[in-house]
C-alpha cells in the first residue's frame, strides 16, 4: 500500500472530531477566565484605587498567579483538556507553559532545570513581544512623519 493510499484510508476510518463542541467549550472557557479577569480588574479599581489604565498589570499578574498555583496542583489540566484553546489563548495559557516546563524538568536541579526552562519559553515571547512592539513604533513614527496620521 502506498503512502497515498493509506492517508486516504486513514481519513476514511478517523472518527470526526465534533467541530461545534469543541468550538462552544472554548468559547466558554475563554470567556470565563475573560470574565474573571475583568471581575479581579474591578476589584483593583475598587479596593485599592487603580484607575482603569492601571488595573490590567496588576490583574494580569494575579492571574497568571493564580495559573500557576493550579498547574502546579495539577487542576489546570482538566481546565485545559476542557477547554482546548479557549485556557490557552488569554494570558493563562502562557502561565501555565512556564510552570509546566518548570515541573517537567525539576529533576535537573532548581537552577539548570527549573530556573533554564521555565525561561526559555519566557524569553521567546518577551522578545517577540518587544520585537514586535519596535516594528508598530517605527510604523507608527513613519505614518506621523509623513503626515498620513496625526497622533
Amino acid at each position: 500500500m502506498d503512502q497515498k493510499t493509506y492517508s486516504q484510508l486513514e481519513q476514511n476510518m478517523s472518527p470526526k472530531p465534533p467541530l461545534a463542541g469543541n468550538l462552544i467549550r472554548a468559547f466558554l472557557t475563554g470567556g470565563l477566565i475573560c470574565a474573571i479577569g475583568q471581575g479581579l480588574m474591578y476589584f483593583y479599581m475598587y479596593f485599592f484605587d487603580f484607575t482603569e489604565k492601571t488595573a490590567g498589570n496588576p490583574t494580569v499578574a494575579t492571574l497568571i498567579f493564580i495559573v500557576m498555583l493550579l498547574t502546579g496542583f495539577g487542576k489546570y489540566k482538566k481546565i485545559a483538556q476542557f477547554g482546548g484553546a479557549g485556557s490557552a489563548v488569554p494570558v493563562t495559557g502562557f502561565g501555565n507553559a512556564m510552570i509546566s516546563s518548570a515541573i517537567e524538568h525539576r529533576t535537573e536541579g532548581y537552577v539548570l532545570g527549573v530556573g533554564g526552562n521555565m525561561f526559555k519559553l519566557a524569553g521567546s515571547v518577551i522578545v517577540f513581544g518587544v520585537f514586535s512592539a519596535f516594528v508598530v513604533a517605527l510604523i507608527k513614527t513613519i505614518l506621523v512623519k509623513f503626515g498620513v496620521v496625526g497622533w
